[in-house]
C-alpha cells in the first residue's frame, strides 16, 4: 500500500530519500523496531542501481555459508576488502559494513527473502564464497522482494516523489524536505529524522568528468536517478566528501545489446582479446577495473572469448540468457573463424589462445586452471560506468558528518548517497561492495536513526 501526502499529514519521524536496496532495507529495519518511516521515490516504482544489478550480496558469515560448509567470518570479509583497496578503503566503514553484513541478511530472512549461497567459482578479490542471492538471481527480482517486504511490514511508499531540496535550521537541523511531483507541484514534508539512500553521480556528465575523468567518455549504465542530488543536499549544510574518484566499472558491458554479461564467465576460465586478437589484462583481477582496460583498446572494444565448460555455465544466469536471445552471443567452430568473427589475424590469435595453459601464470600475472578448447564463443563488450562508489562522509552508523568532522543532527546517508568501502580508486572495488554498501549500510542507519529516537523519548 502507497502512502499519500494530504493536508494535516505531512509529518513523518523518519523520511528515507530512495527506495532502492538501502532505502527498503532501512525501512524493513525501521519497522522491526515499531518507527514509522516513509520511502520518497523519484520513479513511477522502485527500481534504481540494484534493478539493474545480479542481486548478489557478499556477507559473512551467514548460515547459508554454515550450511555449505564455507568457514568465513566478518574479519576475513573485512581483510579482503582491505586488500582490494590497497588499505585505502575506510577502515570504520569496512569494520562496519561487515559486521553489519550477516545480521543483515538474516533480518531480510525473518521477512520473507530467501537467499542461496552462489557456487562454483570466486568473485575477484573474494577468498571464499560469499556471494548470496535469490533463486531468480537478479536485481530486479531482489527489488521486488524487498519492497513487498517493506510495505507488508507497514512502511509508506510514495512514488512519483522527487526530494528537490532539504530545509534546515541554523544548526544544520533538517526539518523539512521539499518534494516535486509529475505535475511540477512542489509538496512539503516534515521529519525528525532523515536517511539519504537516493543515489551516487554517475548520471551527472560534469561531475564525472570532474571525479572520473577516464570515464568520461564511458556509457553510463546505471539509474538515471543517479544524478548526484544527495551531494548537492550534503554541500548545502556543510557535510563532508570522501572517495569521490572511486567508482564500479565493468568491462563486459555488450554491445549493441546493451546487457551486463556476468565476470562468472572470466572466472571459470574466460579471457579477453582486443580487436587484435591480443590479451591486454590479468581479467580476473576485476571486472570493474577491467572497464578502463577495455576502453583504452582500438576503438574501445574487447571480446569476452569462452568454450562450451563456460558456456554452459553462463546459461545458468537469465541475464546472460537474455543477452544471448538478444544476439550477443557469437560462436566459431575453430580458431580461424572466430579471427574472422572478430575482424583479427588468426594467426595472432592462435598464439594467444595457445598461450592459456593449466597450472601455468602467464605474463599478466594470471594463472589458469584449464585450458580452453574449441569450439569458441565471444560476446562483444566494451567497458562502462555502472555505480559511483565516492559521495556523503558518515561516521560508521552512518551518520553524516561535516567537513570539520562534527556530525549534522538528523541526517544520515548509505548505499549510493555515501561514501563506500572501495577507496578512492576503480582498483578498491570488490564485486559486491555497491550492494555491501546499500543492504549492509541500510541496516546500520536504521538501527542508529531507531536508537537516537529511543533516547531522544
Amino acid at each position: 500500500m502507497t502512502a499519500a501526502l494530504a493536508p494535516g499529514d505531512a509529518s513523518v519521524p523518519v523520511a528515507i530519500v530512495g527506495a532502492g536496496a538501502c532505502g527498503l532495507t532501512a525501512a524493513i529495519a525501521l519497522r522491526e523496531a515499531g518507527v514509522d518511516c516513509l520511502l520518497l521515490e523519484r520513479d513511477a516504482r522502485p527500481q534504481g542501481s540494484t534493478a539493474l544489478s545480479s542481486g548478489f550480496i557478499p556477507a559473512a558469515p551467514t548460515r547459508w555459508q554454515h550450511e555449505a560448509g564455507v568457514n568465513d567470518s566478518a574479519a576475513r570479509f573485512a581483510a579482503d576488502i582491505s586488500a582490494k583497496s590497497h588499505g585505502r578503503a575506510a577502515p570504520h566503514l569496512v569494520r562496519a559494513y561487515t559486521e553489519a553484513s550477516a545480521p543483515a541478511l538474516a533480518l531480510l530472512a525473518r521477512h520473507g527473502i530467501t537467499f542461496e549461497l552462489l557456487d562454483g567459482f570466486l568473485y575477484p578479490g573474494h577468498s571464499v564464497r560469499r556471494m548470496h542471492a535469490m533463486r531468480e538471481r537478479t536485481g530486479a527480482a531482489l527489488m521486488a522482494a524487498l519492497e513487498s517486504a517493506a510495505v507488508r511490514q507497514g512502511a509508506g511508499l510514495l512514488c512519483h516523489a522527487r526530494v528537490a531540496s532539504l530545509e534546515a535550521d541554523r544548526s544544520g537541523c533538517v526539518q523539512r524536505l521539499r518534494l516535486e511531483r509529475p505535475d511540477a507541484r512542489m509538496e512539503s514534508l516534515d521529519c525528525d529524522r532523515v536517511l539519504l539512500a537516493c543515489n551516487g553521480f554517475g548520471g551527472d556528465a560534469a561531475m564525472v568528468a570532474e571525479h572520473l575523468g577516464s570515464l568520461r567518455d564511458a556509457p553510463f549504465v546505471g539509474h538515471a536517478g543517479n544524478d548526484g542530488s544527495a551531494i548537492r543536499f550534503g554541500r548545502t549544510l556543510d557535510a563532508g566528501l570522501a572517495d569521490l574518484s572511486g567508482y564500479q566499472g565493468h568491462g563486459g558491458w555488450a554491445m549493441p545489446q546493451g546487457a551486463l554479461i556476468s565476470w562468472a564467465l572470466i572466472m571459470r576460465g574466460g579471457v579477453q582479446v582486443n580487436a587484435r586478437g591480443q590479451r591486454f589484462h590479468d581479467e580476473s583481477a576485476g571486472y570493474s577495473e577491467a572497464a578502463a582496460a577495455v576502453l583504452a583498446q582500438p576503438g574501445g572494444v574487447a571480446w569476452m572469448v569462452f568454450d562450451d565448460p563456460v558456456l554452459a555455465l553462463a546459461r545458468s544466469f537469465p541475464d546472460f540468457c537474455a543477452a544471448e536471445t538478444a544476439g550477443a552471443l557469437r560462436s566459431a567452430a575453430d580458431t580461424e573463424a572466430l579471427a574472422r568473427l572478430i575482424g583479427c589475424d588468426s594467426g595472432v590469435l592462435s598464439l594467444t589462445l595457445a598461450a592459456v595453459g593449466f597450472g601455468e601464470t602467464d605474463g599478466f600475472g594470471r594463472r589458469f586452471e584449464r585450458a580452453l578448447a574449441p569450439p569458441w564463443h565471444a560476446v562483444k563488450v566494451t567497458g562502462a560506468l555502472f555505480h559511483t562508489q565516492g559521495g556523503l562522509d558518515v561516521d560508521a552508523s552512518c551518520r553524516v558528518r561535516r567537513h570539520d568532522g562534527s556530525l549534522l543532527p538528523n541526517l544520515w546517508a548509505a548505499g549510493g548517497a555515501a561514501r563506500g568501502v572501495s577507496g578512492d580508486s576503480v582498483a578498491g572495488y570488490l564485486s559486491g561492495n555497491g550492494l555491501l554498501s546499500a543492504v549492509a549500510g541500510g541496516y546500520i542507519a536504521a538501527r542508529a536513526i531507531a536508537d537516537s529516537l529511543t533516547k531522544e523519548k
